[in-house]
């Protein structure tokens, strides 16, 4: 796999997120400046690109317009609507959409812009409306789950329902369709991974596991890279 992969782009939407990841790197490898870091051959990035799809997707253009990656890895946290999934669980989204890019009806349900025909569904890269990752190059042990791309994170309960039943996704976040729109479109090997720090329930923060979720999360980071030899 080195000999393959000599560039890595790591993405997130914000530090704490990775800290423990950075913090390997800091310690195992030679820091370029503050973002960048080698070993050997490798060289690997860590963009922070504040909260949401905007900021991903402006931020990655930003960077990708003059570097050139074997490899963008989106590690971030989500909370999950497939109560299968544990809280502190790492998974790997396959495939993402937009969850509030549309119109809500006088009744409350929501009609997205694929379905009124203001951007095709097939319009490349999306497939009927989703951005479908068959780009990742490293088969990894992790559920493979659906994400829903939201500006407003769900926190009640009627809303929670109307867009559980109306794209029956497993987990939501606020980057995965900015990540995958980038990458997709410019053609560079990605992959995203999560680790479900809540449930999508009406909002209570005391239930949320964000430590655990960040440490387990940073763990299957640092065995990506372990398994697949990207760390000499």
């Amino acid at each position: 796999m080195n000999n393959q992969l000599n560039s890595v782009l790591i993405v997130a939407a914000t530090a704490m997120e990775i800290e423990p990841f950075r913090a390997v790197l800091v310690q195992d490898f030679e820091q370029v400046s503050a973002d960048i870091f080698k070993q050997d051959q490798l060289r690997v990035q860590v963009l922070v690109t504040g909260i949401g799809m905007l900021l991903t997707s402006v931020r990655m253009m930003q960077v990708l317009e003059h570097k050139h990656f074997d490899l963008v890895i989106n590690a971030g946290v989500a909370g999950a609507f497939n109560r299968s999934l544990e809280l502190g669980e790492v998974v790997e989204v396959e495939r993402e959409r937009f969850g509030d890019l549309g119109v809500q009806e006088r009744d409350g349900s929501f009609v997205d812009v694929f379905e009124m025909g203001l951007f095709p569904k097939n319009e490349l890269p999306f497939r009927q409306g989703e951005l479908i990752n068959t780009s990742n190059p490293l088969s990894l042990s992790l559920k493979k789950v659906k994400g829903l791309t939201v500006n407003k994170v769900h926190g009640e309960e009627q809303s929670i329902r109307r867009i559980e039943k109306k794209y029956q996704a497993d987990i939501e976040s606020m980057e995965g369709v900015g990540f995958f729109y980038v990458c997709l479109l410019k053609k560079i090997p990605c992959v995203q991974i999560r680790s479900i720090s809540n449930y999508v329930e009406p909002r209570n923060r005391a239930n949320w596991k964000m430590k655990l979720a960040i440490d387990n999360l940073n763990h299957a980071l640092l065995n990506i890279f372990k398994i697949y030899d990207i760390f000499k």
